[in-house]
């Protein structure tokens, strides 16, 4: 991930949780979907956790998360809602989802919601992604889907004039297309209605 990408978010950081509130309409449901998919799973791990929106949640479904990103302020943020909710089974990290520290196939199930949208190589975010997940592991790929209604096309290009550094602008449609591209078999999808709607898509990497 560039450096001018993670210097938007150590902006941010502070402000991440007041836009969820003009954009945060899906999280619920995104949310509730995501902790579906790990529940009773052993070690969860959770990329551009911000500022853990996700994080708590996931900590009541699985034994084990390991929620990372790439912004030191916002891991710090997450290290404080981690702690003031007296959560003991995460474990927050900076990392880049493209340099993971963690060996082949350590996971069993992998969250990044709202990130492919940022990344500049998708394949190459989810190979990295595909490297730590177990084999037949679940692989949960919410994700903001800009270009979804002409409301959410227009928002995306007011966000554009702030610097927001969004690499594409998915529909429901053509994110799963890109993700089925690079090898993910889709095992369910919903589209979640909001400003930006979420494109939510789980499933497991194919063969090969």
């Amino acid at each position: 991930m560039n450096d001018s990408d993670r210097s938007y978010w150590d902006r941010h950081a502070k402000n991440y949780d007041r836009s969820m509130s003009l954009l945060g309409r899906p999280i619920p449901r995104m949310v509730e979907l995501a902790c579906e998919a790990t529940r009773g799973l052993d070690r969860v791990l959770e990329v551009a956790a911000g500022t853990g929106l996700v994080t708590r949640a996931l900590a009541t479904t699985a034994r084990e998360v390991v929620a990372t990103d790439y912004s030191a302020v916002m891991v710090a943020a997450l290290e404080r809602r981690v702690r003031d909710a007296e959560v003991t089974n995460v474990r927050c990290e900076q990392a880049d989802l493209y340099a993971l520290r963690f060996e082949d196939g350590k996971f069993d199930a992998i969250v990044a919601a709202n990130v492919l949208h940022l990344v500049p190589d998708l394949p190459g975010a989810l190979a990295a992604l595909r490297r730590v997940l177990k084999p037949g592991g679940v692989v949960v790929l919410p994700t903001f889907c800009h270009d979804e209604t002409a409301l959410s096309w227009v928002v995306s290009r007011a966000l554009a004039v702030t610097g927001f550094p969004g690499h594409r602008r998915f529909t429901a449609k053509s994110l799963r297309q890109a993700v089925e591209a690079a090898g993910v078999r889709v095992t369910r999808a919903e589209t979640l209605s909001g400003l930006i709607p979420v494109g939510y898509l789980q499933g497991t990497f194919g063969p090969g």
